[in-house]
């Protein structure tokens, strides 16, 4: 898969038909360039096999058994102790150390799920992310971060409200699932959050053009790039990404700030000349 046309195809069309696990995976490689994604198939196809046979009784009897299968005999759990560390944002990470977000274990259930015949999907709530289940009327939401813990509607609004500390209305269209463009940018996201938190400036400039692939109007990550590739004593580079943010943004309550960011990385190229 190559990540640069998967990221633009998705700019235009957020529901493309992509599976989510090789998109993931895709991304790890900008980290692990010799990772091989078959071997992380294979594990998935491995976990479905071995789950497939104790599948019975109700939707949410199966989902139960799905979640300890994974959560308790396999060990996959959220990672408390290093919330921040991007580890947890890499799929092949999280399959190898068994530690996770929520969205990178939300994506580990939908993934085996689907592969045992579930209708499994990611649910993007604010502030955490969870999975639902569904067979004909029927829904199950679970919360893969929490051991896969059962959820109705009112639980969800009450997970949303102890996260956020904002009310949360669990109507219809914030339940339902959430399209792969928003779960890229989602996973992106959490990567660039985790590698400004530790300034690692070169890093958080690729993953940042990795959002900017996914959409490219998006003045604010223009106006990141731009600043991130400054710290990385890249200010030539730099240049153009700061001057979009202000031909297209020239009234932000920022502009000044990034004004100032702008006339650094211009002095600074102009001592190479």
């Amino acid at each position: 898969m190559d990540l640069t046309d998967t990221l633009q195809e998705l700019a235009i069309n957020p529901d493309a038909e992509y599976d989510l696990v090789e998109v993931s995976l895709a991304i790890a490689i900008d980290e692990y360039p010799d990772l091989n994604p078959s071997v992380y198939l294979s594990k998935l196809d491995d976990y479905a096999e071995e789950l497939k046979p104790r599948l019975r009784g109700s939707l949410v009897n199966r989902i139960a058994e799905l979640s300890h299968f994974l959560f308790e005999e396999e060990g996959f759990s959220g990672n408390d102790d290093d919330y921040y560390d991007a580890k947890n944002s890499y799929f092949n990470e999280v399959i190898d150390r068994k530690l996770g977000l929520p969205i990178t274990l939300s994506l580990l259930a939908t993934a085996v799920g689907e592969r045992v015949g579930l209708t499994v999907v990611g649910v993007g709530l604010p502030g955490h992310f969870i999975a639902k289940a569904t067979e004909g009327p029927v829904e199950i939401f679970f919360d893969p971060y929490h051991g896969g813990q059962l959820l109705d509607r009112d639980g969800c609004a009450g997970l949303i409200e102890a996260v956020t500390g904002q009310p949360f209305e669990p109507s219809d269209d914030a339940l339902a699932a959430t399209p792969i463009a928003f779960v890229v940018r989602r996973m992106l996201m959490n990567l660039k959050g985790s590698y400004l938190r530790t300034e690692d400036f070169p890093r958080a400039a690729r993953t940042i053009r990795r959002l900017i692939q996914l959409d490219p109007t998006d003045t604010g990550q223009r106006r990141d790039l731009g600043v991130t590739l400054v710290h990385s004593r890249r200010p030539g580079a730099a240049i153009e990404h700061l001057q979009y943010y202000l031909a297209n943004m020239p009234d932000a309550e920022d502009a000044v700030a990034v004004g100032h960011f702008l006339r650094a990385a211009r002095t600074e190229v102009a001592r190479w000349n």
